[in-house]
């Protein structure tokens, strides 16, 4: 296999071969080095590239691996991260100008996680300003899709988006408030999941709404995505909440049997009006095919999930002012133009309204749990329809404004994070145009492996995500 190929390989592929010393883990950094140098300046996935460190972390693996010290499916790997998450020594900027100089003095705990699993670190990936919704200007460059250059990756976790779509990291890192995994999953054409509220430690994270902020893994294949969570999921002393829950072995879950599982079609999701007809017929393609597989399929109405846009970004947007209101109030005339307008949204958004958005929240969760316990699992779209211009960015001119325009969002990722279950973008399709298209695969808290095994059955039975963006 010439060196240039290691790059187009699945992260538990070129796993297997690292462990059978078939391939060095510094043959497989380099080839993710050249293709970034030769790519990434068409998509700005990066913020930063580790290169030095990331040689050195893979010659370190390579030693290890030679004297009998493999640590699992991560050593050796090259991966990539949203420049969210702290990493001691290495700037961390969360896409804001603002941070543009942080260097952090500790890993988050993900980090420390990854570094344990002796995963190889290629660097910082790009991301919406403080990991919040639409922006206009991107102080490190703006991320474009693989699959049209013109097109937007997706939001918050652009670069991981990009970056996994283009083959330039194994698999990589996002963080999912709203949506940031599933979005970019969906419109770059990968698989996104945002594991259950409190499945993964959020220490060293910007983060944004203290109860909806997850990370999770975004990778080229379900089997990858199970491998990185594998690494960075547990209980975490110093996140007090993450559940102290037993983490399961996810690949051995992934045996293409969907047989004796239940699946409920989100009718409120399925055959919404705001749906891209293009994309219904995908998905109802898609529903189809697990039935096909064996599963007892059947539509389950959630009326509630009508409101969950207006909900989740109604707290997300008055958490997300609180959580950095010192911050912003000394360099509001940094951000972005949309997010100083979001900022003082936050700030006088009423209580009564945020009491009220967490009240339909409890109503939602108890809906969707009440449906969970009909179903091994929901599914719906991931958005409503594929990769929009980057220059369609919405621009948000007033506090009023915004906080009218709440309402109105439409929002197929709200529900899971409302109600802190698991939540997977899975591809399943593609538009005339050639641009990707997710089945989102939702489960009951704390069952990522039932929710992975739906997605890769799925998977496994369709071509989807054996496609390569032409860059």
């Amino acid at each position: 296999m010439n060196r240039s190929d290691l790059p187009f390989l699945s992260a538990a592929e070129l796993a297997d071969l690292i462990q059978r010393k078939d391939v060095s883990p510094v043959e497989a950094t380099e080839a993710y080095l050249e293709r970034i140098d030769s790519v990434d300046p068409k998509l700005t996935s990066y913020i930063t590239v580790t290169r030095d460190l990331a040689l050195a972390a893979a010659r370190e693996a390579e030693a290890a691996i030679a004297q009998g010290g493999y640590l699992g499916p991560m050593h050796g790997v090259p991966v990539a991260v949203k420049d969210q998450f702290w990493t001691k020594g290495i700037r961390t900027t969360a896409g804001s100008s603002i941070l543009a100089d942080f260097v952090p003095e500790e890993d988050a705990t993900v980090m420390a996680n990854l570094k344990a699993g002796g995963a190889v670190l290629l660097g910082k990936l790009n991301m919406s300003e403080y990991a919040m919704a639409e922006i206009f200007h991107h102080p490190h460059g703006t991320p474009r899709n693989p699959w049209d250059t013109s097109r937007n990756p997706g939001t918050s976790s652009s670069g991981s988006g990009a970056a996994t779509a283009a083959f330039l990291c194994a698999t990589s890192l996002g963080e999912d408030t709203g949506g940031s995994i599933r979005t970019p999953a969906n419109w770059s054409g990968i698989v996104g999941l945002r594991p259950s509220w409190g499945r993964v430690s959020r220490y060293g994270v910007f983060g944004g709404s203290w109860s909806m902020d997850q990370v999770g893994p975004m990778s080229r294949t379900v089997e990858d995505c199970a491998i990185t969570l594998q690494a960075i999921a547990g209980h975490d002393p110093k996140d007090p909440y993450t559940w102290d829950v037993p983490v399961p072995d996810y690949r051995r879950f992934l045996d293409g049997d969907v047989r004796r599982l239940k699946v409920g079609a989100v009718t409120e999701r399925v055959r919404s009006d705001r749906l891209d007809p293009e994309y219904r017929d995908v998905i109802g393609k898609a529903i189809a095919s697990l039935g096909d597989l064996g599963a007892t399929v059947e539509e389950v109405s959630i009326p509630l999930m009508e409101m969950s846009g207006a909900v989740s970004m109604g707290i997300a947007t008055a958490e997300w002012a609180a959580v950095h209101d010192r911050t912003f109030r000394v360099h509001l005339n940094e951000l972005d133009h949309n997010n100083r307008i979001r900022y003082p949204t936050g700030r006088v958004l009423p209580a009564q309204a945020y009491y009220k958005a967490q009240k339909i929240r409890a109503l939602l969760r108890r809906h969707m749990l009440d449906a969970l316990e009909r179903f091994d699992v929901l599914v719906l779209p991931t958005g409503v329809g594929a990769a929009p211009p980057v220059e369609s960015v919405p621009g948000v001119p007033s506090k009023e404004q915004a906080l009218a325009g709440l309402g109105a969002r439409a929002s197929f990722t709200g529900p899971a994070n409302l109600a802190g279950t698991p939540a997977l973008s899975v591809p399943c399709g593609f538009t005339a145009t050639n641009l990707p298209l997710g089945l989102q695969i939702v489960g009951r808290p704390f069952d990522e492996a039932t929710v992975m095994k739906v997605a890769h059955a799925y998977e496994q039975s369709t071509d989807w995500h054996k496609r390569r963006p032409p860059v």
